[in-house]
């Protein structure tokens, strides 16, 4: 059975995850939340940008890996790459970083004691040498992420309607609908597996009604309210 733990990193907006796979187990499906996570596994330090729609992994040899999870909007800064240019990616640090750069920190990751310790350090590396970011982008975010329009988001940061969509693409990836749809579908994902029915879930989390709550899941999610509920 997999293990999954995680924890708020020293990185500001950032967690720290582990995953343990069994040792025969099948392909995992990513769902979109506008993050970017750095991750290692046995020998390869990858990049996985952010995801328009569920992401399915294929099966890995691999039993471990670790990540660090960035918030929506900060690991392009942090890792010196626009997030548009890893839109449904995922790809090897050597092909960001310098590739020796790249081969050092995966050596050091695969000889620590403490590989989580390990990850977050180039983690808080890259941040030291790249940040800090700029707040107008993580106040896009959260002004999204709490349910505000595009329109109001815009205001709210005092950018026009052109300049957001340009900073969107940079910190995200897309452009700010799309970012809203997705953290839209990650309220509702969360009140859903905390029990809330279909109906209300899309009340309280900014759906017109439940059945475009179904078309958003079917979407993003390649799946059934239902299937995402218990998934």
């Amino acid at each position: 059975m997999a293990e999954y733990r995680e924890r708020a990193s020293r990185l500001d907006r950032a967690v720290v995850w582990s995953r343990t796979m069994p040792a025969v187990a099948g392909p995992v499906t990513v769902l979109p939340d506008g993050c970017m996570d750095l991750i290692w596994t046995e020998g390869t330090l990858m990049v996985a940008g952010p995801d328009s729609r569920a992401f399915l992994a294929p099966a890995a040899r691999a039993r471990e890996f670790v990540g660090v999870r960035f918030a929506p909007g900060t690991a392009p800064t942090l890792l010196g790459i626009p997030a548009v240019e890893l839109l449904n990616r995922r790809v090897d640090l050597a092909q960001i970083a310098p590739s020796r750069v790249a081969r050092e920190l995966v050596d050091g990751i695969d000889n620590a004691p403490d590989r989580v310790a390990a990850l977050e350090a180039v983690a808080l590396r890259f941040a030291a040498e790249n940040g800090p970011v700029d707040p107008a982008l993580t106040a896009v975010a959260d002004a999204l992420s709490a349910g505000a329009t595009v329109a109001e988001t815009a205001a709210h940061t005092s950018m026009s309607a052109r300049a957001l969509h340009r900073h969107c693409l940079f910190a995200f990836g897309y452009g700010p609908k799309m970012l809203a749809r997705i953290l839209r579908f990650q309220r509702a994902l969360v009140a859903l597996r905390a029990g809330i029915p279909a109906a209300q879930t899309a009340a309280v989390t900014g759906f017109a009604d439940q059945a475009h709550l179904s078309r958003e899941v079917r979407d993003l999610a390649g799946c059934t309210v239902g299937t995402l509920r218990n998934r």
